[in-house]
């Protein structure tokens, strides 16, 4: 699975433009599904330039290294008619609907293969789940993966 990660509030506290405090477990996890789940990973985040240069480096002091940066692969190279959009499988951001989750949530939701709301849905009751709305599934899921339904 691709997956983007977002780096200010995501990763690090916002203090845009000096990196802020680490979010706990946000290393521990993106590195984990990195080296032993096997995912792809793409730093997204609106930093360029030597802000970009500097959350890479952050990330790197602390083991974790991204497939590409602000781009599909690293050889992307982008020009006036570019539509700057990944293809990715997930994002995550704190920007999401309801905010962050916990990053152990964020792993399990994850290591369980679903990338889909929909999906996740399926996996427990399909009729049941069809009749909610996707906030109203997104909700269940986070509270099955809090509750430890999801390895």
């Amino acid at each position: 699975m691709t997956i983007a990660v977002d780096f200010d509030g995501t990763i690090v506290e916002h203090e845009y433009p000096k990196i802020g405090k680490p979010i706990p477990f946000a290393i521990d996890v993106l590195k984990k599904l990195q080296q032993e789940e096997h995912h792809i990973l793409i730093l997204w985040t609106m930093r360029e330039g030597k802000l970009l240069d500097e959350a890479i480096n952050y990330c790197a002091k602390q083991g974790l290294t991204f497939y590409a940066h602000n781009k599909n692969y690293p050889e992307e190279v982008f020009s006036e008619d570019s539509v700057r959009k990944l293809a990715v499988d997930i994002y995550i951001d704190d920007r999401n609907i309801g905010g962050l989750p916990d990053w152990g949530i964020i792993y399990k939701i994850i290591k369980s293969g679903v990338n889909s709301m929909d999906n996740v849905d399926m996996l427990e009751d399909e009729k049941r789940h069809k009749k909610k709305n996707w906030f109203s599934r997104m909700g269940d899921a986070l509270d099955k993966a809090q509750r430890g339904g999801y390895y």
